[in-house]
């Protein structure tokens, strides 16, 4: 029994995400949201759409920056099973002429997944 809890542990650790495998999974989920609040129809102001032609394609290419500027305002705890993520991004930081919203999220990276456990936006720019 204490080799199977041993074992569990080691695997644990061995699989506990990276940084760079949670800027990966932060890029993409903040890629994802990004589509579903400026790409549906009719969202976009009519001189963006003339510019822009596929919108989730041009957000989605950017899940590489997104998940570096969503590093760069999380704090990592790792207790070696796990690490859990802190983000807090006030909208303000992002585009201070622009009132977005701001955003803090505890992400759970376990077993080479991520969990958020938590998500709040504060409409205080």
């Amino acid at each position: 029994m204490g080799l199977l809890v041993v074992g569990i542990g080691a695997l644990l650790v061995i699989t506990n995400p990276s940084p760079k495998d949670f800027r990966e999974f932060a890029g993409t989920e903040l890629a994802e949201q990004a589509v579903a609040e400026f790409c549906p129809p009719g969202k976009l102001p009519l001189m963006l759409r003339l510019v822009v032609q596929n919108c989730p394609e041009l957000i989605r290419a950017q899940r590489e920056p997104l998940g570096a500027l969503a590093d760069q305002f999380s704090q990592r705890l790792n207790f070696g099973l796990f690490s859990v993520y802190t983000t807090q991004l006030a909208g303000g930081q992002l585009l201070p002429q622009l009132a977005l919203p701001g955003y803090e999220l505890k992400t759970l990276a376990v077993a080479g997944q991520f969990l958020v456990l938590k998500a709040t936006e504060s409409n205080a720019p």
